[in-house]
């Protein structure tokens, strides 16, 4: 491309970035450059075409109509060009740079960490920077390359990927229920104490709901001990003997696999949906969130975690 061209292409970028996004700000994080530029860039494609394509204030920015007119007609072009381009400049080249990735604290700490290493050893040159946080998070907003987690709402310009589906059963330390009779329904559960969990998004206790094989529901009622915002912490507690709880597998397996923990009721179980990986729509991905994604399916392939979250 020639240098005006190539300076047009960069217009056009900053142009559908800060549209997806929501702000320059945010446009200028996903491309790497400066807010300033990310304006001066789009005040240029106005110029350059006689048109006002967005509304601007102090606290939005907003698509006008011929703005969103213009996006419907170059969105798909525009990936077009960057794939040509970046295959054009060696976009195969090897992995490298910064690898931004928001994970969940339990099941990042327990399940995801300890393949860092070997990626690390396989990709030398990625250099990954973990979040660990259990909230909702803006892929493209907050500057990350991926994200992992479950139910992130796919705003414009993120696609999401099914990594395993995830069951929650009702667990509790050996010594809790030794001696006692075995529960048999899930109303059998309030007389045990129980851990449960507060919603960081809600702020509201979650009320566990259970479904057997035979398709029937029943509410947990619950007698409450503890009440914690994160799922291992539930797991720990009912370890040290604290309640009963209804936990995700991807935390309980472990403990389960150790005997630090038995499962009750084990015909009752509910799907609290899937855990994914999150990612920017782009046709071509940088290679190192490619090969990172990559190496996430191999490793949940490998180690059966599909099969290892599921109660049935």
């Amino acid at each position: 491309m020639s240098r005006m061209s190539m300076e047009s292409f960069g217009n056009l970028e900053s142009f559908v970035r800060s549209a997806e996004a929501g702000s320059f700000a945010a446009a200028a994080r996903t491309l790497g450059v400066s807010s300033a530029a990310v304006s001066k860039n789009v005040a240029r494609l106005e110029a350059s075409l006689g048109v006002l394509l967005f509304q601007r204030s102090t606290r939005s920015l907003t698509l006008t109509e011929a703005g969103e007119r213009f996006l419907e007609d170059v969105s798909g072009g525009l990936e077009t060009i960057r794939s040509a381009v970046a295959t054009l400049t060696g976009a195969q080249a090897e992995p490298a740079g910064l690898l931004r990735v928001s994970l969940p604290i339990g099941l990042g700490m327990e399940q995801l960490l300890p393949i860092v290493g070997a990626f690390a050893k396989r990709y030398p040159r990625v250099v990954p920077e973990l979040h660990f946080e259990n909230r909702q998070v803006d892929l493209i907003a907050e500057g990350l390359d991926v994200a992992i987690g479950g139910a992130i709402e796919l705003n414009p310009g993120v696609v999401a990927r099914e990594l395993a589906r995830v069951h929650v059963v009702a667990v509790a330390s050996p010594e809790l229920v030794r001696g006692d009779a075995t529960p048999a329904h899930p109303s059998d559960l309030a007389a045990l104490p129980a851990i449960v969990m507060r919603s960081v998004q809600s702020g509201r206790v979650a009320v566990p709901v259970l479904r057997n094989r035979r398709g029937e529901e029943a509410t947990v009622p619950t007698r409450n001990a503890v009440i914690v915002d994160d799922p291992e912490a539930m797991c720990r507690c009912a370890a040290m003997g604290l309640g009963v709880t209804i936990a995700p597998l991807t935390q309980a397996a472990d403990y389960l696999d150790r005997g630090e923990l038995v499962r009750l009721l084990p015909d009752w179980h509910a799907d609290v949906g899937s855990v994914f990986v999150y990612v920017s729509s782009r046709r071509l991905l940088p290679s190192k969130t490619r090969v990172f994604i990559d190496f996430l399916v191999e490793h949940f392939k490998k180690e059966k975690l599909a099969r290892r979250f599921s109660a049935v």
